[in-house]
């Protein structure tokens, strides 16, 4: 019996292709090259912390609080490097102490959730709100400004034509997906999304895993913060990752991974990135107000799960 082609599995990639084709009609100066590494650079903020979610939701999990602490690591980041003078192994100490914030979050996170026996949803909401809440405290609500002249060489510098953070996101993915696919914690991830009950029969510590994959969101997150602030050399602290939790959920459920849990893919990650990245510079270059472009992402986000939910039910 000849087997029938899974549309749904390749949708990403022909969503990426049709919107490939769309953006080159659109405007003519889709094919330069500047645009297309605007497009990568600022598909991997939101990408590096997909990389994370994808782990998370794959759990079973979500984390609402990714948006609020990029603000909050990325702060920290600046105020640390300006204390301790500003030059590179003052940047070098800020940064690894940032990343170490990333995880200890993150790994927050993850104990509400398992010890706490909190929903996912209700425990990030509550992080999400105390997160901004001490970034908005320890800034008096203002910005947090790099007195450093190198610092700004990290987001803003490129390597072989291409921005630094879009190789960070790159090389990232690769990392993670060797994770997800290649090792017993990967497996443990998927086998705790697929069925809880069962992973605790197969002698899965279900609570290890969890706090796990919180904790490589937050570090997911450190490095997306490190990339932004070093970008502008400085952070707003009420505006600075807003709606980054949409947009990291967005990628990854544009990328095919379940919203139940159980499967998912790096891959499909980065593909839903870049195509909201692409999503948001098409809109840009067509005129089309910046207050729509949430309208255009939320019908995104409900058709990929349309299609998930019809391909689960077929």
């Amino acid at each position: 019996m000849k087997k029938k082609f899974d549309f749904a599995k390749y949708a990403p990639i022909f969503a990426l292709v049709i919107l490939f084709i769309l953006s080159s009609f659109a405007s003519p100066y889709f094919f330069q090259f500047k645009n297309i590494t605007n497009i990568l650079r600022q598909s991997s903020y939101t990408g590096i912390i997909g990389l994370g979610m994808t782990f998370v939701i794959i759990s079973g999990g979500i984390d609402l609080s990714v948006g609020s602490l990029v603000a909050l690591v990325g702060g920290i980041v600046i105020l640390l490097l300006n204390y301790f003078g500003g030059d590179p192994m003052a940047i070098t100490w800020a940064i690894l102490m940032g990343l170490c914030l990333g995880l200890i979050m993150g790994s927050f996170n993850g104990l509400i959730v398992t010890k706490g026996k909190i929903a996912p949803f209700i425990a990030t909401l509550g992080t999400m709100s105390i997160f901004r809440s001490l970034t908005l405290y320890i800034s008096s609500a203002g910005e947090f400004r790099s007195a450093s002249d190198a610092y700004p060489a990290i987001g803003s510098g490129y390597f072989l034509n291409l921005p630094i953070p879009v190789w960070v996101f790159f090389g990232m993915a690769i990392i993670f997906h060797v994770i997800l696919n290649n090792t017993r914690y990967g497996r443990y991830v998927c086998a705790v999304g697929a069925n809880e009950k069962v992973a605790v029969y197969s002698a899965i510590k279900i609570d290890r895993v969890k706090i796990m994959t919180y904790a490589l969101t937050g570090f997911a997150v450190a490095v997306s913060s490190i990339m932004l602030s070093s970008r502008m050399n400085s952070l707003s602290s009420s505006n600075a990752g807003v709606f980054y939790e949409l947009d990291a959920i967005a990628a990854v459920v544009i990328g095919g991974t379940s919203m139940s849990g159980g499967s998912g893919t790096i891959m499909g990650t980065v593909i839903g990135a870049i195509i909201l990245g692409m999503i948001n510079n098409m809109l840009n270059m067509v005129g089309v107000s910046p207050y729509l472009q949430g309208t255009v992402k939320g019908l995104v986000i409900i058709f990929a799960v349309l299609v998930q939910y019809k391909r689960k039910n077929n």
